[in-house]
């Protein structure tokens, strides 16, 4: 079942409440079995490989809304809860969860915080730990805890909330969350400048540099580009998201800057907006055999996209968000990883390869890291999970 060593399938439980999720970890606790820990499988195959698994237990039926404080701008909510069904509830208090995972259909809102996934709009909002605001879950020993709170200003167990976010079900099982929201965007238009990999690179060194007030931006690949029908050159994708007044005139610099390198520079607004931006969010992962997460300085990343087209002869679609560094590549196998591994490491990042067959996992690091963090890392699992049954062997 998914990245289990198991041939047999698995038996899955699908508790309809804390205190059962709760029993059925204590009993797997005392048994010593071990087991994966899903929401609604969406990304189940990502990161390292479940070893020795007995069974599978999901928290997609712990999916209620527990409370939606409107005027404090937070939410909270049972972590088995699809990402897009909170957008919805959201929206009809004109909020919205400033997210965009790569499975915006189907992620649960545990699953969301478990693999820390999100996007583009980490540029305006930060990402996952950011908008993280109080936590509840089951331990491995069965024992149900909490940290944080449902207030903005309550910082309590601040360190808690940033160990699970990210942590791929190792640590113990999200049960309820609380999240801070934003008003949604009433108004929003996007700049694509295209060209030559230079102008993009001055470019996007000029953006960082200046007065302007994106809410997302973003390096494409040549090969992501042409799939999302932009051109045929790498590109640059910048959103705005104010008043209509202040969209234009950005919008008018950032097209001047483009001009002024040698650039293409264009505007897209309306439907055709929502689909580009949809496409950024939804087109990486599961397209390709091999995924990969990455990071790397955010004066790298128009380097790191053009060692991309260069390496795989503008086959590979790829996206990095300048401001934090942090991108996705779609490779149609691995035979890249390594070089790419070591450009990363040497621009000061990470590539983790999330998401690859099963053959393949076996025979590269999935996560490449050798840093001295490692032992840290081990003996908080050691502390969190004595006895080894939340998703062994799915991180480091």
């Amino acid at each position: 079942m998914g990245d289990s060593t198991n041939d047999i399938p698995l038996p899955i439980s699908v508790p309809i409440d804390t205190r059962e999720l709760a029993e059925l970890v204590t009993i797997a606790n005392r048994s010593k079995s071990p087991l994966i820990v899903a929401g609604n499988s969406s990304k189940l195959d990502w990161g390292g490989m479940v070893r020795d698994a007995r069974s599978i237990i999901s928290t997609q039926k712990l999916d209620r809304l527990i409370a939606h404080a409107v005027g404090d701008l937070t939410v909270t909510v049972e972590a088995g809860m699809k990402f897009a069904k909170l957008q919805e509830i959201l929206a009809t208090a004109g909020q919205f969860l400033p997210l965009d995972p790569a499975y915006p259909n189907t992620s649960t809102i545990g699953g969301i915080i478990a693999t820390a996934a999100t996007g583009s709009l980490r540029h305006r909002y930060g990402g996952v730990r950011d908008l993280l605001l109080g936590i509840s879950f089951v331990r491995a020993d069965g024992k149900i805890a909490k940290a944080g709170g449902r207030v903005v200003k309550n910082v309590a167990g601040y360190d808690m909330m940033k160990l699970f976010t990210g942590s791929y079900g190792t640590l113990g099982i999200l049960t309820e969350v609380t999240l801070r929201v934003y008003p949604l965007p009433a108004n929003s238009g996007t700049v694509i400048l295209t060209g030559a990999i230079e102008g993009l690179r001055n470019a996007a060194k000029i953006l960082l540099a200046s007065t302007l007030t994106p809410i997302a931006v973003d390096v494409l690949s040549t090969a992501f580009s042409q799939h999302l029908e932009i051109s045929n050159t790498p590109s640059l994708v910048v959103k705005f998201a104010t008043i209509p007044a202040s969209i234009a005139e950005q919008s008018e610099q950032l097209l001047a800057i483009g001009k002024g390198l040698g650039l293409k520079g264009g505007t897209w607004q309306g439907e055709q907006e929502q689909q580009l931006w949809s496409g950024i969010q939804t087109g990486i992962w599961g397209s390709t055999p091999v995924g990969c997460k990455l990071g790397v300085r955010s004066t790298a990343a128009v380097d790191t996209i053009e060692l991309l087209d260069r390496s795989t002869a503008n086959t590979a679609k790829g996206v990095i968000h300048l401001s934090s560094g942090i991108g996705a590549f779609a490779l149609p196998d691995a035979s890249q990883i390594q070089s790419l591994r070591s450009h990363c490491e040497a621009a000061g990042g990470f590539l983790s390869m999330l998401q690859a067959p099963v053959d393949i996992k076996g025979k590269i690091d999935v996560w490449g890291y050798r840093g001295n963090a490692v032992p840290l890392m081990r003996e908080i699992k050691q502390q969190f999970d004595p006895v080894g049954i939340l998703n062994p062997g799915k991180c480091l």
